[in-house]
């Protein structure tokens, strides 16, 4: 499994434009073959902050859902919305297993 998280700093101005490209592409990215769980979220710390959490079956989804349109049109809508650099770590994740709360 391929864990993505990322930190998306978000112009205060554009933040309804891109919580609008947000719900496009989570709806339509979670309907795509290899794709576990995707969402974003607004920072309950920064609400200027998305947080984005996707988790992929393998790398073949990983690449597949950077080619889709929707992935396409969200990344090139980027840098009108951006407020600072975004931040995106990857995980290769071996085993996960669920926890009691």
């Amino acid at each position: 499994m391929i864990v993505f998280h990322g930190t998306f700093p978000i112009d205060p101005e554009r933040m309804d434009d891109a919580l609008a490209h947000a719900d496009r592409l989570v709806e339509k990215t979670n309907d795509e073959p290899g794709v576990i769980d995707y969402r974003i979220a607004r920072d309950v710390v920064d609400n200027n902050t998305l947080r984005f959490f996707e988790q992929y079956e393998d790398e073949a989804a990983v690449e597949h859902h950077a080619q889709t349109a929707h992935a396409q049109a969200f990344v090139e809508a980027l840098s009108d919305l951006l407020a600072d650099e975004p931040e995106l770590t990857q995980f290769t994740v071996s085993e996960a297993s669920e926890r009691e709360l």
